[in-house]
């Protein structure tokens, strides 16, 4: 594991670096996933035409999401390391990754729900997409499905900060040394392949809560309602649906986005100890 501790200052900065390559890079990946999810249909939702479709709302969201999330994460698990023994701290990155989650999901919201609808509507840009929203539906309309991307990213991180915490502590010890920002996106790639695969059906219910017609049963944001609806008229198919996409997207995201942040966070620490 890295021996550099960040403050909440430098978790905040670092993370926010990391959200930003790896949400520009990976974007086009992203509007696929989120069509081939639509109810309406990959075709009508666009196909491949418009992937950079509600693109700005991410690189306005990108760094303050990322940030938050981290500074939250580095401070919480800081914190619980020192009244937890070490064989119980798996336990600390969940809690953290949690009080991360949740913090930063009052940024990422938002962001989802101007980006979805303008990735599904390529007639509209963002800020089409945002004045429309504001319009019908309110202050409200941006935090539509906001439990359910709780429940989408939590069991996410629940899974995904635990193993690369894991991964990087066993290769640590193997090489009696730190991981470099290199290991570390490799172990945040495994870690983010795995957690993709498995929470894919808490995307598919998130994604079309945030684009059903408001009013609809789906817009209510019942997660569990959408699941089960989704499984009735799609089958294990339509709950699993843009997984390819998802896993590819989020392993590829796993390595910028793990390393990116190691990188800055080592390259910050060092600049503030020369001080």
């Amino acid at each position: 594991m890295s021996g550099l501790e960040p403050g909440f200052l430098v978790a905040l900065a670092s993370g926010g670096c990391a959200g930003v390559s790896v949400d520009i890079v990976l974007f086009p990946l992203d509007t696929l996933k989120t069509r081939l999810q639509s109810s309406q249909g990959f075709l009508r939702a666009g196909s491949f035409r418009g992937i950079y479709s509600g693109l700005l709302p991410v690189v306005l969201g990108s760094a303050p999401t990322a940030g938050l999330f981290f500074g939250a994460y580095e401070i919480t698990k800081k914190f619980g390391s020192e009244y937890v023994s070490h064989s119980y701290m798996p336990f600390v990155h969940m809690g953290a990754a949690t009080v991360g989650e949740m913090t930063a999901c009052l940024v990422r919201n938002p962001v989802e729900v101007v980006k979805q609808r303008a990735q599904t509507n390529p007639k509209l840009n963002s800020v089409a997409v945002f004045k429309e929203t504001f319009k019908s539906e309110g202050s409200y309309g941006f935090y539509r499905g906001y439990i359910s991307l709780l429940l989408r990213e939590i069991p996410f991180s629940f899974i995904q900060f635990p193993i690369w915490e894991l991964l990087k502590k066993v290769w640590s010890d193997r090489q009696s040394g730190n991981v470099n920002p290199f290991q570390s996106a490799l172990c945040g790639a495994t870690a983010g392949g795995i957690s993709a695969a498995i929470t894919t059906p808490l995307d598919v219910a998130k994604t079309r809560i945030m684009l059903a017609e408001q009013g609809s049963k789906t817009a209510d944001g019942n997660i569990f309602y959408v699941i089960q609806d989704v499984w009735h008229t799609n089958g294990f198919k339509g709950l699993y649906a843009g997984i390819v996409p998802r896993v590819m997207w989020i392993t590829i995201g796993g390595a910028i986005f793990f390393g990116a942040y190691e990188k800055t966070k080592n390259v910050l620490i060092k600049m503030k100890n020369q001080e």
